[in-house]
């Protein structure tokens, strides 16, 4: 099997159980979004590694943004009585990477379904921040958001040669 296809049909698994199994702790909600970001970041790094195009440097951006993901990812699990009560906080970072994540997909990407999905994550990460703001208490909403982008990532990795 393609290494593209196994992540694209474990970040589809991820996304439906972040969708269908909702988060009922904020310590919970850290370690999930942590485990999640790790992937997320590591599958970041091996897209931005596999998509090395001649003397662009473009493929560094997605490198750099799945190396913030893990730190990120990282600090989620140590940190967990410390983030447990900052979910707002977790919105912004979260909307942050998939900003980031988004805009490098558009860079680097040639297709027009990789392009499409690149602009959702980008409006979705938009939504994250506004979320943020208005649902601070909320962090069932973190992992449906996070649920949705792993599906749509999923889907990507699997419509992708």
């Amino acid at each position: 099997m393609n290494v593209n296809k196994g992540v694209g049909i474990i970040a589809i698994i991820l996304g439906l159980l972040f969708m269908i199994f909702p988060i009922f702790s904020a310590s919970l909600v850290s370690i999930l979004i942590g485990i999640s970001s790790i992937i997320f970041g590591f599958s970041t790094i091996f897209f931005g590694i596999n998509s090395r195009d001649g003397d662009s440097y473009m493929f560094v951006l997605p490198i750099i943004v799945g190396i913030l993901a893990i730190i990120f990812g990282f600090a989620f699990i140590v940190k967990i009585d410390a983030l447990s009560f900052l979910v707002g906080l977790q919105f912004y970072i979260i909307g942050i990477i998939m900003v980031l994540f988004g805009i490098s997909g558009i860079f680097s990407r040639f297709n027009t379904a990789s392009t499409l999905n690149s602009i959702l994550i980008i409006i979705l990460g938009i939504v994250s921040f506004i979320l943020g703001a208005i649902s601070i208490d909320n962090p069932v909403l973190i992992a449906v958001i996070i649920g949705i982008v792993l599906v749509l990532e999923g889907i990507t990795y699997l419509i992708s040669e």
